[in-house]
């Protein structure tokens, strides 16, 4: 019967994927899945409705998403990463904001704003580029520098300009449509601002600060959240670009212009690029793992083994670009065809690679 569920939800998300490319951001069908299934939420605790999955279910989880579909499954990441932040927000502000059924988070990394103190809350002004799910968000995260009244920065402790994490709502923010970049087209990441919005006291976060509600194994180390969880997407996107080419190969028209040898070469070819990947999958599953076991039964991880999980990210994310570039000549024309579901994979995983977190080995 399980199987037949995930059979079921994977040709479902396949029927839609070209879809959703057409109009920039998941189809309606797959969105409520998305919601019926709790996607976005995977990182929420169950006390706000999370399903209650552990980080070793969501990394196997986002590979498989991001195997059917590139898009779905990098806006399920970044989405339901941000919804990470649950547990340091205030319990009030997130009962409220986890009440919709259809909530999910969007939100940059990079410091685009500013925050001013007053005397109901902050001051904000920013622009905020690259938010994944923007079309579909409810909420915004937005990470600001913080300002004294005089506009001079506000420092820490120890000398720096003071950054903070604040909660915006959907109604608050301007979307500006400028993901024009050719792959990963219906993740919608677009940008978005605001101009002197007032927000309360409460709506502001940060994390690994306090811990307001958790689940078992919340404290993992965000850095290595975000490298495992993005290497994933790697991972599933070139397990199904290698598979197409595959298919892709075999029944092309042209397949007869081959000889015994150039097919042998061929055939070489994709089985070591299905080895390397397999081999660096099972070294990161197993790096992984090891980590999510010291947290839980020890309460940290090991420095050392924190390192490894970085590094087995990266190896993994840039043996699956190396293998969808070894094997892309070898798919035809179609490969070229901008319709075409060979194309898309092609496109989707070439605009993840960008991602600055895993650009380099160390």
């Amino acid at each position: 019967m399980q199987d037949t569920l995930i059979q079921n939800w994977q040709e479902k998300v396949s029927s839609f994927a070209a879809q959703s490319e057409e109009v920039g951001k998941l189809h309606p069908e797959i969105l409520e899945l998305a919601y019926q299934k709790n996607w976005f939420k995977l990182f929420v605790p169950k006390i706000y409705g999370g399903p209650g999955k552990k980080l070793p279910e969501i990394l196997r989880l986002e590979e498989a998403l991001a195997e059917v579909d590139g898009s779905l499954g990098w806006t399920v990441t970044l989405c339901a990463g941000a919804a990470w932040f649950a547990g340091f927000l205030n319990p009030e502000l997130a009962n409220e904001i986890f009440a919709d059924r259809t909530v999910c988070f969007a939100g940059s990394g990079a410091v685009g704003g500013t925050a001013t103190k007053t005397a109901n809350g902050y001051l904000i002004n920013g622009h905020w580029k690259y938010a994944s799910g923007a079309l579909h968000a409810t909420v915004f995260t937005a990470n600001c520098t913080l300002k004294n009244q005089d506009g001079s920065d506000l420092l820490d402790a120890d000398g720096n300009p003071e950054i903070k994490s604040f909660i915006l709502k959907k109604e608050e923010v301007e979307i500006l449509a400028g993901w024009s970049y050719f792959g990963l087209i219906a993740t919608g990441s677009h940008a978005f601002e605001v101009h002197d919005l007032i927000v309360p006291e409460n709506r502001t976060f940060k994390i690994n600060d306090t811990i307001e509600v958790a689940d078992e194994g919340f404290d993992y180390p965000f850095l290595q959240l975000a490298e495992t969880t993005l290497a994933v997407n790697s991972l599933g996107m070139a397990n199904h670009f290698v598979r197409l080419v595959e298919e892709a190969f075999f029944s092309r028209s042209g397949l007869k212009r081959y000889n015994d040898k150039q097919i042998q070469y061929f055939n070489q070819e994709l089985n070591q690029c299905k080895a390397e990947m397999q081999n660096l999958k099972i070294s990161f599953y197993k790096s992984f793992d090891q980590s999510w076991q010291q947290l839980t039964e020890k309460g940290q991880i090991a420095e050392d083994k924190l390192v490894e999980v970085s590094l087995m990210s990266r190896k993994l994310a840039h043996v699956c670009r190396k293998a969808t570039d070894t094997l892309f000549p070898y798919c035809g024309l179609e490969a070229a065809k901008k319709e075409s579901e060979l194309n898309r994979v092609w496109r989707d995983m070439h605009t993840a690679s960008q991602h600055a977190l895993l650009t380099f080995l160390s």
